[in-house]
């Protein structure tokens, strides 16, 4: 890898708000009410700014792309302060993404990250066409995943955006503080593909146990 985090012996001891399980089962509960439209829209009120104005302690981290038609809060039906969000096209990580993630499993307690891609990703789609210019630091972190995905039968956009999501899952488990909570069972990282169309997240890679 070409960044990893080094020991932050200062970083303080900030209790969970959920467990690394419960915060992916709240996002599946969220989405699932998004289908169904019987949204509960929580954490939107002024009690929620107010208490969010002192302090923030997000349960869950969204990797996502900057795609407007991804907006996290909405199909996961979560309000103020659940959700620390990292967005970029094709959701891909590098060192700036990976040290506000580490900000907010270090500091603010977050026990749980979804990396979520999404169908008909235009990052994805330059990359497979090769029309990649002035995106190149974007494409070269997508190219391992569009390689695989050209290997492979069925649809080629779906697939490389499904390998993309599995290949910075795997990168973000192999970060060695992450790897240690992960251990610890402080925190977990999955994988979800996002239909524009169903409005349905299906996750691509293992469901923590409690």
């Amino acid at each position: 890898m070409l960044f990893t985090w080094s020991c932050i012996a200062h970083a303080a001891d900030i209790p969970l708000r959920v467990s690394p399980a419960e915060g992916i089962k709240q996002l599946v509960q969220g989405n699932e009410r998004y289908v169904k439209e019987i949204l509960l829209h929580p954490n939107r009120d002024q009690e929620a700014r107010t208490r969010t104005a002192i302090a923030q302690k997000p349960f869950a981290i969204v990797l996502g792309c900057s795609d407007s038609r991804v907006p996290p809060e909405v199909l996961f039906d979560q309000g103020i302060g659940d959700l620390f969000i990292v967005r970029v096209a094709g959701n891909v990580v590098g060192p700036i993404e990976l040290a506000s993630i580490g900000y907010a499993a270090l500091y603010l307690g977050a026990s749980s990250l979804i990396v979520l891609g999404h169908q008909n990703c235009g990052a994805i789609k330059a990359v497979l066409s090769g029309d990649t210019e002035n995106i190149e630091p974007i494409a070269r972190l997508i190219a391992p995943a569009v390689k695989q995905a050209k290997t492979q039968a069925g649809s080629q956009i779906e697939d490389a955006v499904k390998d993309n999501v599995k290949y910075v899952v795997n990168q973000l488990e192999h970060v060695p503080l992450i790897a240690k909570f992960i251990k610890e069972k402080k925190f977990a990282v999955v994988g979800g593909y996002y239909g524009l169309a169903t409005g349905k997240v299906e996750l691509l890679t293992p469901v923590p146990i409690e």
